[in-house]
């Protein structure tokens, strides 16, 4: 069998360069090439087996079976572009798209195949399904909060595993999460509403990825957590989804459907 070419676009980056890791370690898959934006230094510097970072993503997709983009949302939104251009499936983890990045992303989808997952983790997935289970058997006067924390370094708040818990949590309950969701509070707020599903992003040192969901009742909480120590993970989850788009019919995916849950 013939092995996966894998672009990875953004491949300076702290995960581009556990991606190009990844794919070299896993069997059955060949690195086709990484990219950086124009002018970055590390553009021509060697990525090994006689390849070289290019500042061009139209040849990077155009040489690849599947690319993977875990670079910023305007990258990505113009990475899926070209990506349904050349007929390329792409696999975007990229956090903090906007809605005009998202309609570009759901656009590109509709002429390539698309897995588009705030979190490619196997165990962020799956508390992505418990959390919609728990939410939609305990009715609204339990109180929804979710925490997480990230390292100093990250841009977007809350994250975007954070809001793909709170969408999933809302969608159980038979609503939207931009109808409930509480992003801040501060000084005099009142009383919780009913019904909302509160956030509170944390930043500091290391910190790979925390997420902790409460349920919060009269005279009992439940809580579901979370944490991620090693960033690995995203990278193994991220091929396996790769691997998994070759073949597949234009759509847009999520990890849920790579990992068959």
């Amino acid at each position: 069998m013939a092995e996966t070419r894998i672009g990875v676009l953004g491949c300076g980056g702290r995960m581009g360069r556990m991606l190009v890791a990844e794919i070299a370690a896993s069997e059955g898959c060949i690195l086709s090439g990484g990219s950086a934006r124009p002018g970055s230094p590390l553009v021509g510097s060697a990525l090994g087996g006689g390849l070289a970072v290019t500042d061009s993503p139209e040849a990077l997709i155009g040489a690849s079976d599947v690319v993977i983009d875990f670079t910023a949302p305007e990258a990505s939104a113009a990475h899926a572009a070209l990506a349904a251009r050349l007929a390329t499936p792409i696999v975007i983890g990229t956090s903090g798209l906007a809605a005009e990045h998202e309609r570009a992303v759901r656009e590109a989808a509709r002429q390539v195949a698309v897995v588009w997952a705030a979190n490619t983790s196997l165990g962020v997935n799956l508390l992505l399904g418990l959390v919609e289970q728990v939410a939609g058997r305990l009715g609204p006067e339990w109180d929804i909060e979710i925490v997480e924390m990230h390292h100093r370094g990250k841009v977007d708040a809350p994250s975007g595993t954070a809001l793909a818990l709170g969408r999933v949590a809302a969608a159980a309950r038979g609503t939207r999460l931009d109808e409930v969701a509480q992003r801040g509070r501060d000084g005099i707020t009142g009383p919780r509403r009913r019904g909302d599903i509160g956030f509170a992003a944390l930043r500091g040192g290391d910190a790979v990825g925390d997420h902790h969901v409460v349920f919060a009742g009269t005279g009992e909480r439940l809580e579901l957590v979370h944490r991620a120590t090693n960033r690995a993970i995203y990278a193994t989850g991220a091929v396996r989804a790769a691997r998994w788009l070759i073949g597949r019919p234009a759509g847009l995916y999520g990890m849920k459907d790579v990992l068959g849950l």
